[in-house]
């Protein structure tokens, strides 16, 4: 056979036995004619992918330091309200009818309680210094301040003017509770006058707490001070119940006084109250005091009643839109305020005064105009705090940053 020659062989099942036999054959100038053609691999055998082409590496520039903050545009949203809060006047000067020398005006509210962005405060808020006309038991680290004036009004009122700064003097007639002294609406209208002629700032005269009695000193105590506008605190729904509100109203009135009308954290009840008081008073002669609860013991839910009174009046509920006052001296009820405790909680001279320091500043930034308070540091401390509030805002934008540079 030639080698040019082609010839046709059928070769499957002898080619399946040389290679049974030799592992190997190598074919030249054949071609093969397959109908079905199975291989099998031995798992030995590997078959190599070809190479895969390898990209050329990334070129990533090395991290630059940054050399200033990014300065992004921020303008906050101020808001118009349908609503705003009464203005009240507490003191009258000689030419108004009084004989104050220094006047106060709280109120006036027409945004959130210090939302500076929006608008400022027309009237600050105010301090007013509580006193008493007993020698009333207080904690110790109170009582180290005012120990040498405790049982004499008159020097009392006198240190909380020019020692404490008091904006108000609050004098507390405790004389006149049945279970003291049940001292006469007489005497308690004397001590009144006696403190008018001592200090030149607003008063505020707190009764009892006993409807009937405080219906009756609060009737002479308006009479006495005709004119001086002072501030009756409290009248109350038990007034009502009793027959001695409208009395205690009209007093008020016929004498140019005004009242705190007191609820206890119900706002149901606070417009109840406005509504009868409405029918005797103007307007601008009522604050309302909605219960202060001391840090730890229910300060959360005066926040809270004080805040949706605040709201609501700047949405137009009129019976709400009065200035609001806190009893802030209630910290003083909390064990934790003046209770000997263990050496983590000393000392107890500051612990007191920040009890109520932290009460205030709660209340402050819920909306409250007037402030009773007894001790000088917690004084001192809402009164600094209120100055820095107002500067809020006038800070120079190229130092808000500075921080970063800080080394502590």
């Amino acid at each position: 056979m030639e080698r040019d020659e082609k010839k046709t062989i059928k070769i499957g099942p002898k080619l399946l036995e040389l290679l049974s036999k030799l592992g190997e054959i190598e074919l030249e100038d054949v071609e093969i004619d397959v109908g079905e053609l199975e291989i099998w691999l031995q798992p030995a055998l590997g078959i190599a992918a070809p190479p895969k082409a390898i990209a050329p590496p990334e070129v990533v520039a090395p991290p630059t330091k940054p050399t200033a903050i990014l300065e992004a545009p921020f303008t906050p949203l101020v808001e118009e309200y349908p609503g705003h809060v009464r203005e009240a006047k507490l003191g009258a000067k000689k030419d108004e009818g009084g004989s104050r020398g220094r006047t106060v005006v709280i109120g006036g509210a027409n945004s959130p309680s210090f939302y500076i962005f929006e608008r400022a405060p027309p009237h600050l808020p105010v301090i007013a210094v509580d006193t008493f006309d007993v020698d009333v038991s207080l904690p110790r680290a109170l009582k180290m301040h005012v120990q040498e004036v405790i049982g004499d009004p008159v020097a009392w009122a006198k240190m909380a003017v020019d020692k404490f700064g008091a904006d108000v003097v609050t004098i507390h007639l405790l004389s006149t509770d049945p279970l003291i002294k049940d001292a006469s609406p007489n005497q308690a209208a004397k001590t009144v006058e006696e403190l008018l002629q001592a200090v030149d700032v607003p008063l505020i005269v707190g009764g009892c707490g006993d409807p009937k009695k405080d219906a009756e000193v609060f009737t002479k105590v308006a009479e006495t001070a005709h004119g001086e506008r002072v501030l009756l605190s409290s009248l109350t729904l038990d007034m009502d119940e009793a027959g001695v509100l409208e009395r205690v109203a009209r007093a008020a009135r016929e004498n140019g006084q005004l009242v705190l009308a007191f609820t206890a954290l119900d706002l149901n009840r606070a417009k109840e109250l406005n509504r009868k008081l409405y029918q005797f008073l103007p307007e601008d002669s009522i604050i309302m005091d909605l219960t202060t609860a001391a840090l730890g013991y229910g300060l959360e839910y005066s926040f809270s009643i004080h805040e949706r009174a605040r709201m609501a009046a700047l949405m137009g509920d009129g019976e709400l839109q009065h200035p609001v006052l806190s009893g802030t001296t209630n910290a003083w009820a909390a064990r934790e305020a003046w209770l000997k405790m263990g050496s983590e909680w000393e000392p107890r001279e500051l612990r007191g005064p920040i009890w109520e320091t932290v009460t205030a500043l709660a209340l402050l930034l819920a909306g409250v105009d007037i402030f009773m308070m007894m001790h000088p540091y917690a004084i001192r401390t809402m009164k600094k705090v209120i100055e820095q509030l107002m500067g809020a805002g006038k800070a120079k934008p190229e130092n808000i940053s500075d921080w970063i540079t800080v080394k502590i």
